[in-house]
């Protein structure tokens, strides 16, 4: 016992009996430094043994705290000396080099084969064709975008910038995001925080996204205001208005940027006070049914002046998004477009019980978008975006053979514009300047440089695609499908993506000639006057939904 308290303490009393030691010797230069470093030792040590909030300070002064500088540093000693290069915690070293190279234009070629596993399970690649295509224009990668319903329909390329907000996002790094939008023909998403100077200076096209704190179009108690909208949303900048129902990060969370955050520009953008916590509520306050949303679709369309008006959802309770296209059937409203999003989504943060464990991923939700439009005859009338940690052309061509029609990327760009994926979005301190609204730390990001590479790796991925088109023997984006993907299930046996998937046919919703037992039952369960689910009794008298979502 002895001994354990000694080794314990020993490190303390050297460093005060050392100072202490020094003391009659001041005199001598040498004596000065050791003095200071011990005495400042010592003081630790002290602070340690009376400090009550951590036991291993107090049982281990002064060498205790090693042990949190070391838990500080361990994100980035895992990410730079022990990650492998396919490891995705959340993208892996393989996927931000791609980026960084398209980004600086430099080559992005790998000598030596592959470093994948082609025969682990999962492992995914697009058929190649023996009678390849032309290399198509990838300027010619445009979808447009509006129903018969809207009078000003917009093309947009297959590869967007995604929403990321003013506030979360430095003025600087929305400054590059824009620039290089303009540059390259492509749209960038508001994310919820409105429309900023920042996205203004540039002219980049922007698709408002209008979240449930009605930012930008607020009255002072935070209701929708019209008027508002309308002076916005009439701007030739903005091209298309984007609901957003939730979103992959943290569906089903409201938000809160903190009063420390809200300066002056960012409390002029939201329309909110300075310096007072800035809410999104967990829902929207503007209607509370399907039919209010398209009531609210077409009154954002008419105010817009007949622009696209759609919504951006993550799937949660699929009788919900079910009610919502009985709700276009029953109203005749349709949105022009609908952008899902993936659970994978992460630039918000949000609380790690809602990044791990809430909302469906991409995929699954893509298809049952696709497939619940395709099943109503409504799938010709609206398009659909895909976002969800996508960053290669491989990305892309996955999503989009599983029914998107173009795809959105948030933390891709973040990646081109200098983020090193530090993982400090939330605490103001991001070492690149990206995601802090610090004004010296996001002076490193210098803005003509960064629109640069944000327009390059854009430019370089569409090329990218364009190549795999080709061998595939394809000539555009929309001429993919499901036959075209093939993944591995397992050590013995690949299957293409139109095996593994269910694909519901045309019209067989409204028919009722369904042979999928889940689209049955959840058809039934829905309704377009409420997201609340009408229950379904089974044989014991519970609601019961037995069948997969993807069979």
């Amino acid at each position: 016992m002895n001994l354990s308290l000694f080794s314990r303490y020993a490190f303390l009393v050297l460093c005060i009996a050392t100072a202490v030691f020094c003391l009659p010797f001041l005199n001598h230069p040498w004596v000065w430094p050791l003095f200071i470093v011990t005495a400042l030792l010592s003081l630790i040590g002290v602070r340690d043994l009376r400090q009550c909030e951590h036991a291993v300070r107090r049982n281990y002064p002064i060498l205790g705290n090693i042990r949190y500088m070391v838990e500080g540093i361990r994100p980035e000693i895992r990410q730079y000396l022990l990650e492998s290069d396919q490891e995705r915690v959340p993208f892996s070293r393989a996927q931000r080099s791609l980026v960084y190279a398209r980004a600086k234009n430099q080559v992005d070629d790998k000598p030596f084969g592959t470093l994948i596993d082609v025969y682990e399970t999962g492992y995914e690649c697009i058929g190649h064709s023996i009678s390849t295509a032309r290399v198509s224009d990838p300027e010619t990668f445009r979808v447009s975008i509006g129903s018969p319903q809207c009078t000003q329909p917009y093309s947009a390329s297959v590869f967007n910038i995604s929403a990321m907000s003013f506030g979360s996002l430095s003025g600087n790094a929305i400054q590059a995001l824009n620039r290089g939008a303009k540059l390259g023909g492509f749209y960038h998403d508001t994310g919820e925080g409105s429309i900023s100077t920042y996205h203004r200076q540039h002219g980049g096209d922007l698709v408002w996204e209008l979240g449930s704190g009605y930012f930008g179009c607020r009255t002072e108690t935070g209701a929708f205001d019209p008027d508002r909208f309308a002076v916005q949303a009439r701007d030739p900048q903005v091209k298309m208005i984007e609901i957003k129902l939730s979103q992959g990060a943290k569906p089903g969370h409201g938000g809160i940027l903190p009063g420390r955050k809200v300066n002056a520009e960012i409390a002029a953008t939201r329309g909110v006070p300075e310096g007072i916590d800035c809410i999104s509520p967990a829902s929207h306050s503007a209607f509370s049914t399907p039919l209010e949303l398209m009531d609210f679709i077409s009154r954002l369309r008419e105010l817009s002046g007949g622009k696209p008006v759609g919504f951006k959802l993550c799937i949660g309770h699929p009788w919900e998004f079910v009610g919502i296209v009985k709700a276009m059937l029953q109203s005749g409203i349709y949105p022009d477009f609908i952008v899902v999003d993936g659970k994978e989504g992460g630039t918000g943060a949000a609380p790690v019980e809602f990044t791990n464990h809430i909302g469906m991923p991409l995929r699954e939700s893509l298809l049952f978008v696709h497939n619940v439009l395709v099943g109503c005859n409504l799938r010709e009338h609206i398009r659909i975006g895909a976002s969800g940690k996508i960053v290669s052309a491989f990305d892309i061509t996955s999503v989009l053979a599983m029914g998107a029609d173009w795809v959105n990327s948030a933390r891709g760009f973040m990646f081109a514009v200098g983020c090193i994926q530090s993982q400090h979005c939330h605490t103001n301190r991001c070492p690149t300047g990206v995601a802090t609204q610090d004004p010296l730390r996001q002076r490193a990001l210098v803005v003509p440089d960064k629109a640069e590479r944000v327009f390059s790796f854009h430019r370089n991925t569409v090329h990218a695609l364009a190549e795999l088109l080709a061998a595939a023997g394809l000539s555009h984006p929309a001429e993919l499908g499901p036959h075209h993907l093939i993944r591995r299930v397992s050590s013995t046996e690949i299957k293409l993506f139109s095996q593994l998937y269910y694909f519901v046919q045309p019209g067989a919703l409204l028919a009722k000639k369904i042979d999928s037992e889940f689209f049955a039952r959840i058809w039934s369960m829905a309704q377009a006057d409420s997201f609340e689910a009408m229950p379904q009794k089974t044989e014991r008298g519970a609601a019961q939904v037995e069948e997969p979502l993807i069979s």
